[in-house]
């Protein structure tokens, strides 16, 4: 399926678009992937929200900070083994 294209005109206050630009961060590519990174993690948002219903519905505890820190760093040294292997 052929890509379309929508060409898009915004104000921006002259010293963001400054800045933005000394980054680099107003060219296409890097506006596309601003917006893709974006919209991204807007769905994941939504996902996560959308299971709070289900999970307070199963009568699942909420996890403490200490719990939830420590699932991440478990999820990241196995991402970690994971790559070593590869």
């Amino acid at each position: 399926m052929p890509c379309t294209m929508t060409r898009i005109q915004m104000d921006l206050p002259d010293a963001i678009a400054q800045d933005a630009q000394a980054a680099g961060l107003l060219t296409p590519q890097a506006l596309e992937r601003l917006l893709s990174n974006a919209l991204a993690r807007q769905r994941a948002a939504d996902a996560l929200l959308g299971l709070a219903g289900e999970v307070a519905a199963a009568g699942v505890a909420p996890m403490s900070m200490q719990e939830i820190t420590a699932e991440v760093k478990a999820a990241r040294e196995d991402l970690r083994k994971r790559a070593d292997r590869h």
